[in-house]
């Protein structure tokens, strides 16, 4: 691991790096940003969000949180969905969580967290609503993956339940959300292929906030 003061070494050559291939590269990166994509993700360090993704700076817009959470009383989140959704536009929203994540795993342990436990009660709370499929997976470590998967689902069920998503996609189309899953042993991104629509419809009768009725597709 590099040293403290070795970043800032780091960074220049970095930068030197940028302008040797394109000399506007941060006249244009410091231009006005619109991404198209919302990136919710675990701060977890062995997931850079841009670079899994193949994209550069500018094109995805990032919140990061232990175990990729999307609380309605968390008003970093909602901040983020908000302006990413009124201030960018962006077109699609993604959660992505990954394998072997430890603040999935701690959610399953039956111990005492102490500031952790309201975060990860969260994880509980889908274990709980997911409890007969994860407790039939005798092998702990499938269990834990598969939890990570469903949490994935529920957080992008949260994201769907907002008024900014709501109110855009009635009146414009977007944002879509999705649900992935990082393979931390393959670094390659798993779809969980979110039946967006499937959900946003089946969840109106409770959720919808436009006082419309959601757009039809």
């Amino acid at each position: 691991m590099p040293g403290y003061k070795q970043i800032f070494e780091n960074n220049k050559a970095w930068v030197a790096s940028k302008i040797a291939t394109d000399k506007d590269f941060f006249e244009n990166m410091a231009r006005e940003q619109k991404p198209d994509y919302l990136y919710i993700g675990c701060s977890d360090s062995r997931v850079p969000a841009n670079e899994i993704m193949g994209l550069g700076g500018g094109e995805v817009f990032v919140h990061r949180n232990v175990a990729n959470l999307v609380n309605n009383t968390d008003l970093s989140v909602m901040a983020s969905i908000n302006y990413a959704v009124v201030q960018l536009e962006v077109k699609h929203i993604i959660v992505c969580g990954h394998y072997s994540c430890g603040g999935v795993k701690a959610a399953m342990q039956a111990e005492d967290l102490g500031l952790l436990n309201p975060w990860l009660r969260n994880i509980r709370d889908v274990y709980r609503l997911h409890m007969v499929e994860l407790n039939a997976i005798e092998d702990e470590h499938q269990r834990y993956d598969r939890l990570v998967e469903l949490n994935v689902q529920e957080q992008c069920i949260n994201i769907i339940k907002t008024a900014a998503v709501q109110k855009s996609y009635v009146a414009k189309g977007y944002p879509i959300v999705h649900g992935w899953v990082y393979d931390l042993h393959q670094g390659l991104l798993i779809d969980l292929e979110i039946d967006f629509e499937g959900v946003l419809h089946e969840i109106q009768k409770i959720y919808d906030l436009t006082g419309r009725g959601l757009k039809n597709q």
